[in-house]
């Protein structure tokens, strides 16, 4: 009953829109310190109502047939960002299963079973055996962690406090927290090398996430280049084929990354890239900055009403 008005808001041709969603995680079950990210029930609910609803395209191919005025009606894109493992052993199989494709941006430096800062934070609260934990140290003075709920709170107001330190700070930052919660093991959360290759030859897409995951507008220009060039080459390295798509890390326009990136990005070849910015891409569009978006709603209908109400958006326009 949706592929008619979704039709009419996202037609095909030179008027196309592009639906991209983002993705980070596929949970085994949910998860009270993670409530954001689907489990693998919810994940396939949505990825069967989004097969029921749009022609779903990789990327790559969405990219280039939206910048020539030859899209498809209904046209959507799946992504995830960063290349957790469970990416490989939950997501890609439902997607599989469904005959669906995905791009999957990695940040390198976590392959082999790493752990980014913001799961090293989470995880160390919820492995943390007091009852009171002291984070003085980033300004949060003394927090309760009686129950799930409230470390997750913690680990909220935690993250927003040193997301947009300076790298340096901001590891200094972290390690603190994990002090405070009494130096729990980092867990292995990321693909690895074997994983990655397995998603390639699965028919999914690879895309660059530059290597440690930085806010780019905290780094000077060389420290940026580096980060999104030598991210890309150690993937183009790895799977031993081109790599043409990057997502910046975090992803907010003028917030995370500035115009500086784009023209970047633009001028290292990449063909597209996506920022986190909401909305739904045009011929408009600035390729380098298109826009993603995902309904949080657990329910058919309102996950479709959410993505209609995206559609209505309007997009970035080219820089």
């Amino acid at each position: 009953m949706l592929r008619w008005p979704i039709h009419w808001l996202s037609p095909g041709g030179a008027a196309a829109r592009l639906t991209i969603l983002i993705y980070h995680r596929v949970l085994p079950r949910l998860d009270p310190m993670n409530p954001d990210e689907p489990d693998a029930r919810a994940f396939e609910s949505q990825m069967a109502w989004v097969r029921d609803w749009f022609n779903v395209l990789p990327l790559s191919e969405a990219a280039s047939r939206l910048a020539q005025g030859t899209l498809p009606a209904r046209a959507l894109s799946i992504t995830f960002d960063d290349g957790y493992a469970d990416n490989r052993e939950i997501a890609a199989p439902i997607l599989q299963r469904l005959g669906l494709s995905a791009t999957f941006f990695i940040a390198t430096s976590f392959l082999g079973g790493g752990c980014m800062w913001n799961d090293r934070v989470i995880e160390a609260l919820r492995a943390c055996e007091k009852e009171a934990i002291d984070l003085t140290a980033v300004g949060l003075g003394v927090r309760r962690l009686d129950d799930a709920p409230r470390r997750r709170q913690v680990a909220i107001e935690a993250l927003r406090a040193i997301k947009h330190l300076e790298p340096r700070q901001r590891s200094h930052a972290v390690e603190s927290i994990v002090s405070a919660a009494g130096a729990p093991a980092a867990p292995p959360l990321m693909m690895s090398v074997d994983q990655l290759r397995e998603m390639r030859e699965l028919g999914m897409e690879i895309g660059a996430h530059t290597i440690t995951h930085p806010i780019l507008c905290r780094l000077n220009a060389q420290e940026a280049h580096h980060e999104i060039a030598d991210g890309r080459r150690e993937l183009e390295a790895i799977l031993r084929s081109p790599v043409t798509l990057f997502a910046y890390p975090n992803g907010v326009p003028q917030k995370d990354y500035s115009l500086e990136h784009v023209h970047m990005v633009r001028e290292l070849g990449f063909t597209a890239a996506v920022s986190t910015a909401w909305g739904a891409a045009s011929r408009r569009s600035d390729r380098h900055q298109l826009p993603r978006f995902t309904p949080w709603d657990g329910t058919r209908w309102r996950y479709g009403a959410r993505l209609m109400a995206n559609l209505r958006r309007r997009e970035l326009a080219a820089a």
